[in-house]
């Protein structure tokens, strides 16, 4: 994977809310107040045509392997509940 900015991906809210346990219409306002943040990751050689997105969001971490249209082929969550999120689980 390389870091990347895709211009065309949108990933729908409900994944979000239900990766991070949210409701949905709350998405928009955490993405909006910089609760919600993101990495971008385009695939090269064997996940060409993949992007690897990384949201953060309190203490958890949320990955979502999409395809180029964006729809979510494999997801991954790591939650440290009332524990704050390593430093290292925000660096990739």
């Amino acid at each position: 994977m390389t870091n990347a900015a895709p211009q065309d991906i949108e990933i729908d809210a409900e994944v979000l809310a239900e990766g991070f346990g949210i409701d949905p219409t709350l998405v928009q306002e955490e993405l909006r107040a910089g609760a919600i943040t993101s990495r971008a990751y385009r695939g090269i050689g064997a996940d060409e045509g993949t992007w690897q997105l990384v949201f953060f969001y309190r203490n958890a971490r949320l990955t979502v392997i999409t395809d180029r249209s964006g729809r979510p082929l494999r997801r991954s969550l790591i939650d440290f509940g009332a524990r704050p999120l390593p430093t290292a689980l925000r660096r990739r």
